[in-house]
C-alpha cells in the first residue's frame, strides 16, 4: 500500500504542471489588463507601465510563466494584486470557511442520498422509489443560484426563520482559533456562538448539497439493485436472515464501492463548485474569493486557487481508492 501511495503523489507532480500551465494560458488569452482594473480607466500610461513593471506583466509570456514555477518550487504562491497579500495566507484565512461549508453539505448528501438509495431499491416501483427519483432528478436540474435565491426569499424575508448571509452575527463574539467557526464554538464552550453558527450554515448547506444528494441516491439505488439480484443474497434470505441483516450488513457493503467513489468525487466538486452558493449568501470562502479573483484579474490567486483546489482534488480520489480497501479487504490497491 506504500508503494501505492508514493507512486500516486509522484502522479501529482505533472498533473499539477499541466493544470498550472492550462491556468496560466488561459488567463492571458482573456482580454483585459489587471493594470488598469487597479489603477482605473483614468490612470496614465507612465503609471500603467510602472504597476505592469512591477507586476513582471512586462516581461514575455515563457519568463512570467517561468517565474511562477521558480516560487511555486520554493512553496511560493506569490501575493495578491488587489491586497498585496500572500495567497497562502488567504488560502489559510478562507479555506476553512469552505471546507466547513463543503463538509456540512457532505454529510447532507451522505446521509440523505443514501437514505432514499436504500429505500427506493428495497421498495423498487413503488411510490417511494417514483417520488425519491423524480425528486432526485429535480434536484440534478435545478439551478443552485436560483434555489439559493428561492431559500432566502422564503426562509429569511419572509418567515425570518434562518440569517441572510454571512457565517456569524454581528453581535456574537467568538474566539477564532482554527477558523473553522463550528469547531472554535465547541473548542471555547460558547454555545450561542455555536448556535448562531449552525443556522447560519443550514440553508446554504442545504442550498450546495441538493446536486449531490440526488447522485448519491441515483448511484446508491442502483449499485443497490445490482447487489440484490445476486446469488448469494438469495442465499441470506433462504438462510431466515431478517430483511434488515440482509441489505445493511450484506447488501449494502458491496454496494458501497461505487457510492464511495460517488462521494469522493462529489466532494471535491464541492470544494470546487462552491462558487454559487458562496456568492449568493455572502460566504467568505474560497469560491467567493476565486470568483473576485477572476472579475479583477488577479492572476495569482487564480493560479494559487487552482492549484491548491487541484491537489485536493488528487488527494481525495487517493482517500477514496484506499477506502475500497477498507470496506471490501477482497480489493487490493495495487
Amino acid at each position: 500500500m506504500l508503494a501505492y501511495i508514493i507512486r500516486r503523489i509522484f502522479i501529482l507532480v505533472p498533473t499539477l504542471f499541466g493544470v498550472s500551465l492550462i491556468v496560466f494560458t488561459m488567463l492571458h488569452l482573456t482580454p483585459g489588463d489587471p493594470a488598469e482594473l487597479l489603477l482605473g480607466e483614468r490612470a496614465t500610461e507612465e503609471s500603467l507601465h510602472a504597476l505592469r513593471d512591477h507586476l513582471g506583466l512586462n516581461e514575455p509570456l515563457y519568463v512570467q510563466y517561468g517565474m511562477f514555477l521558480k516560487r511555486l518550487i520554493k512553496g511560493d504562491l506569490g501575493e495578491t494584486i488587489r491586497t498585496r497579500q500572500k495567497v497562502w495566507t488567504e488560502i489559510k484565512q478562507r479555506f476553512p470557511a469552505t471546507m466547513e461549508l463543503s463538509f456540512v453539505a457532505l454529510m447532507i448528501s451522505c446521509v440523505l442520498g443514501i437514505f432514499l438509495g436504500i429505500i427506493s431499491a428495497t421498495k423498487q416501483y413503488s411510490i417511494f422509489d417514483y417520488l425519491s427519483m423524480v425528486g432526485a432528478l429535480i434536484g440534478v436540474s435545478m439551478p443552485i443560484f436560483w434555489l439559493g435565491l428561492v431559500f432566502m426569499l422564503v426562509f429569511s424575508l419572509n418567515l425570518g426563520w434562518l440569517p441572510i448571509s454571512g457565517r456569524l452575527s454581528i453581535d456574537v463574539d467568538l474566539s477564532v482559533i482554527t477558523n473553522f467557526y463550528i469547531f472554535d464554538a465547541i473548542l471555547t464552550r460558547n454555545w450561542i456562538a455555536f448556535k448562531d453558527a449552525i443556522w447560519h450554515i443550514i440553508m446554504p448547506a442545504v442550498t450546495l448539497s441538493t446536486i449531490p444528494t440526488a447522485i448519491v441516491a441515483r448511484m446508491t439505488r442502483s449499485a443497490m439493485l445490482e447487489v440484490l439480484r445476486q446469488d448469494y443474497i438469495k442465499t441470506a434470505k433462504a438462510k431466515g436472515l431478517s430483511q434488515f441483516k440482509v441489505v445493511y450488513k450484506h447488501a449494502l457493503r458491496n454496494a458501497m464501492i461505487p457510492v464511495i467513489t460517488t462521494i469522493g468525487l462529489q466532494f471535491g466538486v464541492l470544494l470546487c463548485g462552491a462558487i454559487l452558493t458562496e456568492t449568493i449568501f455572502a460566504w467568505p470562502g474560497m469560491g467567493k474569493w476565486m470568483y473576485d479573483a477572476v472579475m479583477q484579474r488577479d492572476y495569482m490567486v487564480i493560479q494559487g486557487g487552482t492549484l491548491f483546489i487541484s491537489t485536493l482534488f488528487i488527494l481525495i480520489n487517493l482517500v477514496v481508492d484506499l477506502l475500497y480497501a477498507v470496506i471490501n479487504p477482497r480489493i487490493s490497491v495495487q
